[in-house]
């Protein structure tokens, strides 16, 4: 089944989804749908093969009949896949052997040594394709625009580590810090995916707040690995403690760190906005900011502050989990991909209340 013509004017690229059922893929498909230079073309779905978009997400009703299929059968100019761990590298390879470029949403290609993949990721299994780990590039563009502008495999930030790098990287690289860093978390339900099991219905998250997988979580040795190439002196411990709190979307990284030497909070705010300087989705902001202050965009909102009785940087930052940290994310990477506006189809401002 070929796919309609869903928009009515011409564009230049062609994407498709992998596993447009999941929340990143849905939102993908939402934000795509007004992009100046792209339309998705192809969008499958294990479970809902053979329906409409539409008519299987009432909210992507504007779709129309675009059908959701096994199989990317269409000519595309990039892949996202939002598939789960290993399965999403398996599906993600072909394409990239084809020469399309390819977005991975999901966590296969984010950690550079495939031992490191089957410690935290895969319970020991193999990478279904390790050749492809040292062409990977990390997905976020405040570190990595120009690789990320050069490549044809790009890995997704996780949510956690986007919002945890994003509000340590400006220290780490001019040197502020150092040793232990300690990354308290929390995120929305959302981010558990829409296929996650049980422990997730509204009565048993509603009114509670509970920290999972401490100091064993996978977004670990994602943060370390990255901040890791920031600095020149010695890279950074991480520990890392999430939470799940009762809301649908967002993500709060509150992040600390000792300092190397007496900083007041001006110099340090001077050091973080001179480095976003030239980041059009991650702000520095003089007051500490709330997750809904991002609540479907692709921003990240920066706090970082000085606690000079203890010598800790105590920095925060906040976004949401389906936008820059994840779909909104994957196409600010595809526009760098493509050569296009950076901003492309991402420059909307926050739901509120």
């Amino acid at each position: 089944m070929s796919s309609p013509d869903v928009h009515n004017f011409t564009v230049s690229y062609r994407i498709g989804i992998i596993n447009v059922t999941g929340y990143a893929g849905m939102e993908a498909a939402r934000l795509l749908w007004k992009h100046p230079e792209a339309r998705v073309v192809a969008a499958t779905g294990r479970s809902l093969a053979g329906q409409r978009l539409g008519d299987a997400f009432p909210s992507l009703a504007i779709y129309g009949d675009f059908p959701i299929t096994d199989e990317i059968q269409e000519s595309v100019d990039v892949v996202f896949s939002s598939l789960p761990t290993a399965a999403s590298a398996a599906a993600c390879a072909p394409f990239v052997h084809a020469g399309v470029k390819v977005v991975d949403i999901a966590a296969d290609f984010r950690l550079r040594e495939p031992g490191a993949f089957e410690e935290w990721m895969s319970g020991g299994q193999p990478h279904p394709a390790p050749e492809l780990l040292s062409e990977a590039v990390y997905g976020l563009p405040e570190l990595n625009r120009e690789r990320i502008s050069a490549a044809r495999l790009v890995a997704n930030p996780g949510c956690y580590p986007a919002a945890s790098l994003l509000a340590l990287a400006p220290a780490v690289a001019a040197g502020l810090v150092t040793g232990q860093i300690v990354v308290d978390a929390k995120s929305g339900v959302s981010g558990a995916g829409r296929g996650s099991g049980g422990g997730f219905a509204y009565a048993e998250v509603n009114e509670d707040v509970s920290a999972y997988k401490i100091a064993n979580h996978n977004h670990q040795p994602e943060i370390q690995q990255e901040l890791a190439g920031l600095g020149e002196a010695r890279a950074p411990r991480v520990t890392f403690v999430p939470h799940l709190v009762p809301m649908t979307r967002g993500i709060h990284a509150t992040c600390y760190a000792p300092l190397v030497r007496a900083v007041t909070k001006a110099e340090v705010l001077e050091v973080y906005r001179d480095f976003y300087r030239s980041a059009p989705f991650t702000r520095v902001v003089d007051a500490p900011p709330h997750t809904k202050h991002t609540l479907g965009t692709n921003m990240c909102f920066v706090h970082p502050a000085v606690d000079e009785r203890n010598g800790m940087l105590v920095a925060v930052g906040v976004l949401d989990n389906l936008g820059k940290g994840a779909a909104g994310q994957a196409i600010e990477n595809m526009n760098l991909m493509l050569g296009i506006e950076q901003t492309a189809g991402l420059d909307l401002p926050a739901v509120y209340p």
